[in-house]
């Protein structure tokens, strides 16, 4: 599997908190960032119990991302992950493949995908910056449903706040067949969108869920975008989701209509869309 490191340069701006995020570095289709210091593996059977909704996002033969089941039929990932890095166009939806839960060779289920929905503002040939960041997100439906019985699909949380503690559980490399789990980091800073974490991930992590504790499970309070300093410590970077996440929903719902287009563009201000959501169907 062919992993390569792509930087993108340095980028300040002010954020309309009083902290300034440096974007380092952003990886199609991972990122790099932190070590991996802090990371539990999740070898046995026992311990990956109640996390089988995430998955390894397998691209081709290009690389993969994490995802993470939000309905039996719906993965959430980074955009980023599903645009070619040298076309900047779309992903075939069949190139992808959604290995939930895997662990050492096996899943508990394999879904191609059916449909690709990307965040409308999220522009692949722009400047990789805080902007793209809060955007960068996507939403995949699978080409049959997996079962709650052997996965369990994550929902979102609302009301995030500074200092709450949250989770990541993703892949990586060096531990690519293999779920590893940071079980407690920190919201270190959040403004207009825009989320900065102290967890630790790698190449592979975009799209990986962060979680809140909410009751007896976590619920995903962002996805993992790309990496960046605040007052000199690194730091993961995501974004809010409800609101872009119910958008998407609602594109690939009407993308389910009969429709004679086998492929389907739809871009900012285009005539057929008032969203203008970026989407493929199969």
């Amino acid at each position: 599997m062919h992993l390569t490191d792509h930087l993108f340069g340095n980028f300040q701006r002010r954020w309309t908190a009083p902290w300034i995020v440096a974007m380092l570095a952003l990886c199609l289709p991972g990122i790099a960032m932190a070590d991996t210091t802090g990371l539990v593996r999740l070898t046995d059977r026992d311990d990956l119990l109640g996390w089988e909704a995430v998955g390894r996002l397998d691209i081709g033969g290009s690389g993969y991302c994490t995802g993470t089941l939000i309905a039996p039929d719906l993965v959430l990932t980074a955009a980023h992950c599903v645009y070619d890095r040298k076309t900047h166009n779309l992903h075939l939806p069949d190139t992808l493949t959604f290995r939930a839960g895997l662990r050492d060779g096996v899943s508990v289920a394999d879904r191609k995908v059916a449909q690709i929905a990307a965040a409308p503002e999220y522009d692949p040939r722009a400047v990789h910056n805080v902007g793209r960041v809060r955007h960068d997100v996507a939403l995949l439906r699978l080409v049959a449903p997996i079962t709650s019985r052997d996965a369990d699909p994550f929902i979102l949380y609302r009301g995030q706040s500074v200092g709450t503690q949250v989770s990541v559980t993703s892949y990586g490399r060096g531990r690519d067949e293999a779920l590893s789990r940071q079980r407690r980091c920190s919201i270190v800073a959040q403004a207009d969108g825009l989320m900065a974490f102290d967890c630790d991930v790698t190449f592979g992590s975009s799209g990986a869920p962060v979680f809140v504790k909410s009751g007896t499970r976590g619920r995903i309070v962002s996805v993992i975008s790309g990496g960046g300093t605040v007052g000199g410590q690194e730091v993961a970077l995501g974004m809010a989701l409800p609101e872009v996440v119910a958008r998407l929903k609602t594109r690939l719902r009407a993308a389910l209509r009969p429709t004679t287009a086998r492929i389907q563009r739809l871009t900012v201000g285009g005539r057929n869309s008032s969203t203008g959501a970026r989407f493929i169907r199969n």
